[in-house]
């Protein structure tokens, strides 16, 4: 059985700075690629960012220049580090591990982030 466990979301204030981390563990084989999404209170879950290599990374235009996605493939992970965070980042952030065989990906529990004064 597949688990992602995340960690690092918490409150924080605005311009502030915080790290994501998910670990992948169980019978979890060919990883494509890892990435983060959000969804706020109302909203639709959104694309943070994906990183399929060190040279193939993929931002939402609201994060990019702030937030910043990487991935450990020994040890199945990916982290986002978020820095200079708004008001508008508050959202649950949700770990994504796509893989090449079915069910094709994998979601974690979710991470809650809260950017506020």
């Amino acid at each position: 059985q597949v688990q992602l466990v995340e960690s690092g979301g918490g409150l924080v204030q605005p311009g502030g700075s915080l790290r994501l981390s998910c670990a992948a563990s169980g019978n979890i084989f060919n990883i494509y690629a890892m990435g983060w999404y959000r969804q706020a209170p109302g909203r639709q879950r959104e694309l943070v960012a994906t990183v399929v290599s060190k040279d193939n990374v993929h931002y939402a235009d609201s994060v990019k220049g702030r937030f910043t996605i990487s991935r450990d493939s020994a040890k199945n992970s990916v982290y986002l580090q978020m820095n200079s965070l708004k008001p508008e980042d508050t959202a649950v952030y949700y770990c994504q591990v796509v893989v090449t065989t079915i069910p094709y990906n994998y979601w974690g529990q979710g991470t809650q982030v809260t950017v506020s004064s």
